[in-house]
């Protein structure tokens, strides 16, 4: 991205990969693509902060904040010739504040909807370990939505249903193969902690004006989800612990009372670690069970979780593998209990009841 050609190409191909997603994005892009003094105003930006999804989400922040009213009625209103102008006019107007957003924010991305797969899976977990009560702790957990499972209401394709039918939150998948998911509802919830090396607060302002941001402005169904639970998560607002997963688990681990079984969950986080990373999160796991039963349920690439079997499939397959690993004084069980597909919109239960 040195030259301001080349970072005109890279805003002409994320129009054409993702601007079916996003129109409005994809028309804003192109504008920027071909703006001379909007790429010239992001030379104050690092180079690996000029990439298109996170500049066009600094745009969108500066317009909820009533920053870049043009911008925010364009948005309103869907128009993307009105969009395009105003947003390359906010960029060049406004590129100190741009920069900024762009080099002390991280794009987030899509993080409803995980409820799906989560749900059975620490609730399989949780029975594995004879649990009468549980301690949620969230890797990467971002802004904390994951804490909530135990509070939404899930629907799957063959008609199941679990969590709290009257949430406000509902989420659905679709089921493939004959097994059912286990029948099985959560333990008492004790204890939510999160950990991210840049946690949001979902309780602050500008935090959840960031996490709005991340999200396309016409992407309407996608920001209604997101608002709904952020609001659930909200009412009962996590501990947020800032660091590494390896660094900060024994920390949310005694923050989870002694009668309550510690369930870790990773969702697509661990690629983001090379391999001596996710083995070293695997032995602090190991040391963390040392004076109590822990359970870790992860949703990642295939072969990305070390020790979950990956059921003969091959890595960048395309799904994700639901994986259990416990870990108490007789040693480490580890399993895989299923595959999920589009960040958990469709899934496969595999383990037995």
């Amino acid at each position: 991205m040195g030259s301001a050609s080349t970072l005109a190409e890279v805003y002409r191909r994320f129009a054409e990969d993702d601007g079916g997603a996003s129109p409005l994005n994809g028309r804003v892009a192109v504008a920027v693509s071909q703006s001379s003094a909007a790429l010239r105003a992001l030379d104050a930006a690092p180079a690996r902060k000029r990439r298109p999804a996170l500049v066009l989400a600094a745009l969108h922040d500066l317009a909820l904040a009533g920053r870049a009213p043009a911008l925010a009625e364009a948005y309103a209103a869907g128009d993307g010739d009105a969009a395009a102008t105003a947003a390359v006019d906010t960029l060049t107007a406004l590129a100190d504040a741009v920069v900024a957003i762009v080099t002390s924010r991280q794009l987030r991305a899509e993080e409803t909807g995980r409820a799906t797969v989560l749900y059975p899976a620490i609730a399989y977990a949780a029975h594995r370990v004879g649990a009468s009560a549980i301690g949620l702790i969230d890797v990467s957990c971002s802004a904390g939505l994951n804490l909530t499972v135990d509070r939404v209401g899930l629907t799957y394709g063959n008609g199941q249903t679990l969590g709290d039918v009257d949430s406000a939150v509902q989420q659905s998948a679709a089921v493939v193969g004959d097994r059912r998911l286990p029948d099985l509802g959560l333990p008492e919830v004790v204890a939510r902690v999160g950990i991210d090396r840049d946690p949001l607060d979902v309780t602050d302002p500008d935090d959840l004006r960031w996490l709005r941001a991340c999200v396309a402005p016409d992407q309407r169904e996608q920001l209604a989800r997101l608002d709904a639970e952020v609001a659930l998560a909200a009412s009962e607002p996590p501990v947020l612990l800032t660091g590494t997963a390896a660094a900060m688990l024994p920390d949310a681990v005694t923050r989870v009372p002694a009668h309550a079984a510690p369930v870790i969950t990773s969702t697509w986080a661990l690629s983001r670690l090379p391999l001596e990373g996710r083995r070293h999160f695997l032995d602090t796991l190991d040391e963390a069970a040392a004076g109590r039963p822990v359970a870790w349920v992860s949703v990642e690439g295939v072969g990305v979780a070390p020790t979950i079997p990956t059921l003969g499939d091959r890595p960048a397959s395309g799904h994700s593998i639901i994986g259990l690993a416990t870990f108490d004084r007789a040693g480490r069980h580890s399993e895989a209990l299923g595959r999920c597909w589009s960040r958990g919109r469709l899934l496969s239960w595999l383990a037995e009841d």
